[in-house]
């Protein structure tokens, strides 16, 4: 009884691993940021100041980052935090 148990148990998990590896690769692979107009602006995380436990949020246009030498595209997976449309 124990022997098929453990026959189950394995076959589920033969079933379960590839769909869990492939749902991880997607989240792996980079995330650009969403796409938007030339007002539209782009909110990242930047480098916390010393002695500032908080963390700073800024948000520019891509014309903006693109002056300070940030590529929003590259830099959106890790420090995107979401995008403001102009009013309108």
């Amino acid at each position: 009884m124990a022997l098929k148990q453990v026959a189950v148990a394995l076959c589920i998990i033969a079933v379960a691993a590839p769909a869990s590896a492939s749902a991880s690769a997607s989240l792996n692979e980079p995330r650009a940021a969403p796409p938007g107009s030339a007002e539209t602006k782009y909110c990242l995380r930047v480098e916390k100041t010393v002695g500032n436990l908080l963390e700073r949020i800024e948000c520019f246009t891509r014309a903006e980052w693109d002056e300070q030498g940030i590529d929003v595209d590259k830099e959106w997976a890790n420090a995107g935090v979401r995008i403001q449309e102009a009013a309108r």
